[in-house]
């Protein structure tokens, strides 16, 4: 339901530069008695204001940035326990009529091979990605405009049509597409999907401009409403973000949480989940080469850590883009899903040479199977990797989601749902030497189990698999 404010009639810019602005020289120069604050206050799990996130990463004290970390583990741990979500990006087209700066999408990309699955490819695809084991899907679009929303409900419902051999079918399908209107984002919400993706890209509106040099996507005011109109067709599940490398990241972050805040205003719930992907190497995209704002390893660490802080109950997303290594730091001090086993154009999961950097809209830096990256999260951090759906399945989404997060219902549900899908993993798609890893996992989890009910529900559910059954929460 709609809260505060209008949606449908002129599109206001809620990003105030000068406010943004006058919260960043708030922030200039933190003294180190107000970080510290700022994290007692951030241990509270009840979020940080704009100009707290902006000290935080506006610290060059590097031992108080270790202290921010260390912050960050602690609420990520309370909140997500040692949960983790996979899922795997799907591309469905990399056509696009959009001209922008540093993307290999570009439409002046002539060199770029461009390609559009059909029904039978969308179905060759699933069918690989169901058999690695995955059950959780972003599908991604290139934003073409004679590629409307029936065509796109269109390919959901293609991918949600396929069953595996194994205990395959996908059960959840988010979309990363181009910004629609609300009868567009009505037709999404009919054929099921679950979070609505779209990237901001920069919230700095003169860098927006002047990197989007074509194409409807160089509205910022219709794309920064998107999630405005998805939530008005019913979709109450989304996912914003920023292209770290384009503008000053401070800026960035700040822009990600009033886009939150007005989301809330207006709606009552912010955003399921925010997404932070650096910019990397673009066929034919000399500014991804050259960043104008590149971010290091470490103030990509703090930007993690403090959306963490300041926006404590929603989903961070994190890519392959990024090096196996860093991914490992960045799920200890934020992350809560991750993808795994990606490849980055259409076709690309039944294509036997797939690294292939004429297709690909960017560069990949984590290129390990998904099977590899499972007994990495389970062997090397004792993480649970899941596939649940069962809250989008039950209703539990939207502002009843956040409502139930705050109280515990993360821990309560997701964290024996996610073992669940696990034991589903290790039973039908997982290596000899992940299985093993694995199931020393689910036992010390079983034997740890604090609620004497809710272990014997599971200890249960866990037989039943064994002896075949699928799909099977609380």
């Amino acid at each position: 339901m709609k809260k505060n404010g209008t949606t449908s009639n002129g599109l206001a810019n809620f990003i105030d530069e000068k406010v943004i602005r006058a919260e960043m020289e708030k922030a200039k120069d933190p003294a180190p008695g107000l970080i510290r604050e700022t994290l007692a206050k951030a241990r509270e799990r009840q979020g940080l204001d704009p100009d707290e996130a902006a000290a935080l990463l506006g610290n060059r004290d590097r031992d108080l940035d270790e202290a921010l970390f260390e912050t960050a583990r602690e609420v990520k741990k309370g909140i997500y326990g040692n949960r983790l979500v996979v899922f795997a990006p799907l591309y469905i087209t990399n056509e696009c009529g959009n001209q922008c700066a540093y993307c290999g999408f570009n439409a002046r990309n002539d060199d770029l091979e461009r390609r559009t699955l059909s029904s039978e490819d969308i179905r060759r695809e699933v069918t690989v990605l169901e058999d690695q084991g995955h059950k959780r899907l972003l599908l991604v679009y290139g934003e073409h405009p004679r590629l409307k929303a029936d065509w796109i409900a269109r390919t959901v419902r293609d991918v949600y049509a396929v069953t595996s051999t194994k205990s395959g079918e996908i059960r959840r399908v988010n979309v990363n597409c181009a910004p629609l209107d609300v009868d567009g984002f009505r037709q999404l919400h009919e054929v099921g999907i679950g979070t609505y993706q779209c990237f901001q890209e920069t919230y700095h509106r003169p860098t927006y401009e002047k990197l989007h040099i074509a194409g409807r996507k160089k509205d910022y005011l219709w794309r920064l409403h998107a999630m405005h109109r998805a939530q008005e067709a019913g979709i109450d599940d989304v996912g914003m973000g920023a292209l770290f490398g384009l503008y000053d990241p401070i800026f960035e972050v700040l822009g990600l949480l009033h886009h939150a805040r007005r989301l809330e205003l207006d709606w009552g719930v912010g955003p399921h989940t925010i997404s932070f992907p650096r910019l990397e190497p673009a066929q034919n995209a000399d500014i991804a080469y050259h960043p104008p704002c590149p971010t290091t390893d470490h103030e990509f660490k703090k930007i993690v850590a403090v959306l963490r802080l300041a926006v404590p109950y929603t989903g961070l997303i994190l890519t392959t883009r990024e090096t196996a290594p860093l991914r490992n730091e960045l799920v200890e001090m934020g992350v809560s899903q991750l993808s795994g086993g990606s490849r980055t154009y259409p076709g690309a999961y039944s294509d036997p040479e797939y690294d292939r950097p004429d297709v690909q809209q960017f560069c990949i830096g984590d290129s390990r199977s998904l099977d590899e990256v499972i007994r990495s999260i389970a062997g090397d951090h004792g993480y649970v990797p899941s596939w649940c759906t069962a809250c989008y399945r039950l209703g539990r989404t939207g502002e009843h989601f956040m409502e139930l997060a705050r109280t515990g219902f993360i821990q309560k549900f997701c964290l024996p749902n996610g073992l669940l899908t696990f034991k589903e993993y290790l039973e039908d798609y997982a290596s000899e030497e992940t299985r093993k890893v694995g199931e020393a996992l689910i036992k010390r989890e079983i034997d740890t189990y604090p609620d004497p009910d809710r272990k014997r529900l599971l200890v249960e559910r866990m037989t039943r698999m064994e002896a075949g059954e699928r799909d099977l929460y609380l």
